[in-house]
């Protein structure tokens, strides 16, 4: 009986026991693991490292920078001397960001020395065991958006007004402007674009990667664009329209990117100041700011470079036995005679020179020796897609054609219509 009740005591003090021991676990918080989240960059978990940014200043170079960080003079020559044969570290420039490694113990040794070029191109020299140095370049992602509009005022206001990027209005002039002349736009001419744009690590902007894709209505016609690689070994692409016909032409529109037309070529032009008395105007006036690049609209050699009269500063380019142009009042000319140019090169400034009342380029065109007015005039073009190539060509545009009309034309009292239609990595 009595070993009886020693037995039930000692259950119920194990009991009691367990209750109260369970009691002071279940006041105890609970505190859970979180596993610190993974930072990478330029290839390194910066979790293990401290790390430092800072930027190239006036007066730093590479050794500065190191002994400024603890390392001496052998070891930074030992770095030096290792790197060279693979970059040439005394290129680092003012301005640049650069990011430093150190251990994560009391010594904070510095163990890695990245410099970035731009936002995609870096450079890491790693020093922590042995010495390696290597280029590198960030993860960039392509996207594919969208864009479109009515023109209001012209190309440029109107694509700004949305936000588009500038590089994006630059090109899309490029690409028509041989069959376009931005300067005869007119209120409800309509434009979209498929283009793509790159990002680094998703997130950051790094720029147009170009036009894939465009239209363009003026005057109810429809310009089609579309960028097509003609060259396999050289890769070269360019922009063909719905039929395989090359946008380009001999000669561009105008010798001025956004300016405006402010006199016309006109025989029969007659003006008050001189008692209307007949003095015809045998070119074009593009009006834009003094400093605004002039442009070679063909290719061709320079016959003159030079300051005459009423012309003031001038170029005249020769661009076959049939066409010449010429390009007057210039500020400057950046061309000499005897020189040969491609089209677009900048072949002067606009300016004042001789006689003008603002600002302007007066170009002249020559056929056959006689100046005739270069808009009624029936240009030569450039070479279309070579014949094999053709069904080719026109299987690969017919999807991007079927997604141009599908995109809604975008107004300036709405949002921005910009949208990510496929996403791939570089």
């Amino acid at each position: 009986m009595y070993l009886k009740s020693v037995v039930v005591a000692l259950l119920l003090g194990v009991v009691m026991w367990s209750c109260k021991n369970e009691e002071e676990i279940n006041k105890t918080p609970f505190q859970a693991y979180i596993k610190p989240v993974e930072i990478r960059e330029f290839g390194f978990n910066l979790n293990d490292y401290i790390v430092k940014r800072d930027t190239i200043r006036s007066g730093d170079s590479f050794g500065t920078i190191l002994q400024r960080n603890n390392l001496t003079y052998p070891k930074i020559y030992q770095i030096a001397e290792s790197a060279k044969d693979s970059y040439d570290i005394r290129k680092l420039q003012i301005g640049k960001p650069y990011t430093m490694l150190f251990s994560k113990d009391s010594l904070q040794t510095p163990q890695c020395f990245i410099y970035q070029e731009n936002n995609v191109d870096y450079v890491v020299i790693h020093f922590a065991d042995s010495i390696v140095t290597y280029k590198e370049k960030k993860p960039v992602t392509i996207v594919t958006k969208e864009a479109s509009g009515e023109i209001n005022g012209s190309l440029s206001v109107t694509m700004d007004a949305q936000g588009l990027p500038q590089s994006l209005i630059g090109e899309m002039a490029d690409i028509y402007a041989w069959t376009i002349n931005f300067w005869k736009l007119q209120k409800g001419d309509k434009f979209k674009i498929i283009y793509k744009q790159r990002y680094i690590e998703d997130s950051i902007y790094a720029g147009l990667d170009g036009i894939e894709a465009a239209y363009f209505q003026h005057k109810g016609e429809d310009f089609y664009a579309f960028k097509f690689e003609t060259d396999s070994i050289t890769k070269k692409g360019d922009f063909f329209d719905d039929k395989a016909k090359s946008l380009k032409r001999a000669f561009l529109k105008a010798p001025v990117n956004f300016g405006r037309i402010s006199s016309r070529y006109n025989l029969n032009r007659r003006i008050a100041y001189y008692g209307y008395a007949l003095r015809p105007h045998k070119g074009t006036d593009f009006a834009a700011p003094i400093g605004t690049p002039i442009l070679a609209t063909a290719n061709g050699t320079v016959v003159e470079s030079t300051q005459k009269g009423g012309n003031g500063k001038y170029v005249k380019i020769k661009h076959s036995d049939t066409y010449s142009t010429q390009y007057l009042h210039m500020r400057n000319q950046a061309v000499k005679k005897g020189q040969y140019v491609k089209q677009g090169d900048v072949i002067g400034y606009v300016g004042m020179t001789g006689n003008t009342g603002g600002p302007h380029v007066c170009y002249r065109f020559w056929k056959n020796g006689q100046q005739v007015d270069p808009f009624k005039e029936k240009l030569p073009t450039s070479e279309s897609i070579p014949n094999h190539l053709v069904v080719k060509y026109k299987d690969y545009i017919k999807p991007l054609k079927i997604q141009l009309d599908k995109i809604p034309y975008q107004y300036q009292n709405e949002t921005t219509i910009e949208q990510g239609y496929s996403i791939t990595k570089k």
